[in-house]
Order: C-alpha cells, then structure tokens, then sequence
C-alpha cells in the first residue's frame, strides 16, 4: 500500500468518523494518528501536515454558518435578484407587504434572524417569489396578481418564510462546501483557509452565492423542499387564524395563467396542480368561507391597484 494511497484513506475515514462524532474530537484523533504515523515512518512529516490540514477543512465544512453569515449571504443573493429584476416603486404595496410578512414570521418557527425579516415587491410580470437566506423575501408583480385576497398573499408570503426556517438555500450552500472540502481533501491539502469569516467563505466557497442563486432563480428546490415549505405556510397561517386552502386557491389562479414551459415559476416550481394534490393527500388543503371584510378592504386599498 502506498504512502500516498493511505493518506488519502486516513483522510476519508476521518471524514466518515466526523459524521458521528464531534469536529473538535475527530481533529483530536487525527493529530494523534498522524502522529504515530509519522513515528512508525508510516507516513512523511509532509504528509501528517496535509492529512491535518485536509481533516481541519472537512471540519470546518460541518459546521453551521452563523446568524450573521446567513443575512449577509442573503444580503448577496438579494443583490443578484435585483440586478435580474428591478424594486416596484410603490410605497404603498411595500409597506402592506412588509406588515403581512413581518406578522407572519412571526408566527414561524423562526420568528429573529440576525437583520430581520425583508419583503419587497419585484416590478415584473413573471410569475415567482424568492427567499434567500437570512430573510429576504421578493414577490413579483406577476406573482401579486394571482392573488385574490389577504389570505393568499398570506399563503405566499408563508411558503417562502417557510423555505427561510427550513434553511433551503443554506442548505445548498453547504452541500457546495462539502464539495470544496472534498475537492481539498484529493489535493492532500493544496489549499488552506484565509481571512475571516465572511470574506473567508468569499475567497474558498466563491461558488457558493451563485450556487444559491442558480437554484433559487434558474433550477428551483427540489419537490420535497418545496412541499415542505408549503406544509410550513399552512402551518403558519393557522397560527394566525388566515384560511389554509387559500394556498391551493391560489394555486388554482396560478394554473390558469401561467404559461406552460415559462422561464418563470413553471421552471422551478412543481406545478400548481400536484401541490394541491399534495396538499389534499395531506389533509391540508381545505376552504374555511370568505375572508374577513377587514382583510378584503385592506387588501383592495394596499394592492388592488396592482391587480
């Protein structure tokens, strides 16, 4: 077996071990197994340092992104969106689209993010809403008008609040940062950290914002993620009293005027069609009567003139 043979295995097994237990014991470990590595002759003192180097790497891609780290990738996913869509220029639906959202994540499972809640109104005609991590959260013009009432604006917001709490674009960031890792690990350990933090994650996981970007815009969740989120809007729209089958109505809206293979929604969303089917497999889709008057002036007076 050559030396260069069993760094590589050393290096994968430290990384099968890491999945069942902590970063900081499976770094400890691999100090002292390259140790009396390099005692045995076993390996080269060259070799014990990429074998570390290479293990402290997959570690450091266990680990979670901090608060702060997810609004500020947010805050770069943000900024692509709106280099491919323009900001609507209208105070008024801004401002009823930041106090509905605000209310609803509050009604999440994950009410505080490092820079809050954001909601902004995107002046397009497509038919799609993003949420990047940390909590930004756009709605096309487009998307708007397929909703009929409070209620499935509400639904709307939720779905997207939902793939905020569940983590879905940080998700596909830290499967690219596996990738990094691993990518390190076959190069016994060419590349190391640098920086910190933030601009540390910029310069060795560059790929990563546009990773997000590219699923989030161009490819979509995949089905499960976003039934997921759906589940997660239903769940936040009972906690607040609004009509749970507004999702699969507005999803009926939606049907009718999307065009079939668009480049919007019907790119990266499963079709309005099996959602409420899996809403209704679910139990979950059910009409509960015509929203509240309250609802239905408010919606006229802060959107209708959108519609």
């Amino acid at each position: 077996m050559s030396k260069l043979f069993l760094s590589w295995r050393i290096g994968i097994i430290s990384l099968a071990v890491m999945t069942m237990i902590s970063c900081a014991a499976v770094e400890t470990l691999t100090t002292v197994a390259t140790t009396v590595g390099e005692a045995t002759g076993t390996i080269t003192k060259s070799q014990s340092e990429s074998i570390r180097k290479s293990t402290a790497v997959v570690s450091k891609s266990l680990e979670d992104f901090t608060p702060e780290q997810e609004y500020y990738i947010g805050r770069s996913v943000g900024a692509v969106v709106l280099v491919k869509y323009q900001a609507l220029a209208d105070t008024k639906a801004n401002a009823y689209l930041n106090v509905l959202g605000q209310t609803l994540s509050q009604a999440s499972d994950m009410p505080e993010l490092f820079g809050g809640y954001h909601f902004l109104v995107l002046d397009s005609d497509d038919i799609n809403a993003f949420a990047t991590p940390g909590g930004h959260i756009f709605i096309t013009r487009g998307l708007l008008r397929c909703c009929r009432t409070e209620d499935a604006l509400a639904a709307v917001l939720a779905h997207e609040i939902g793939h905020v709490q569940l983590r879905h674009g940080m998700k596909a960031i830290e499967k690219a940062r596996m990738t990094e890792a691993l990518t390190i690990l076959a190069q016994e350990g060419a590349k190391s950290f640098g920086g910190q933090e933030v601009a540390q994650l910029t310069k060795v996981f560059g790929g990563a914002i546009s990773d997000i970007t590219n699923t989030m815009i161009n490819n979509g969740y995949s089905r499960s993620y976003e039934y997921q989120a759906d589940a997660a809007a239903v769940s936040i729209l009972k906690r607040l009293g609004y009509n749970p089958g507004a999702l699969a109505d507005m999803l009926g809206v939606m049907a009718k005027q999307m065009k079939p293979g668009g480049t919007d929604f019907a790119k990266t969303h499963p079709s309005p069609q099996n959602r409420i089917a899996e809403l209704k497999d679910n139990g979950q889709a059910f009409t509960g009567g015509e929203p509240p008057t309250v609802r239905k002036e408010r919606f006229t007076k802060a959107a209708g003139h959108l519609l």
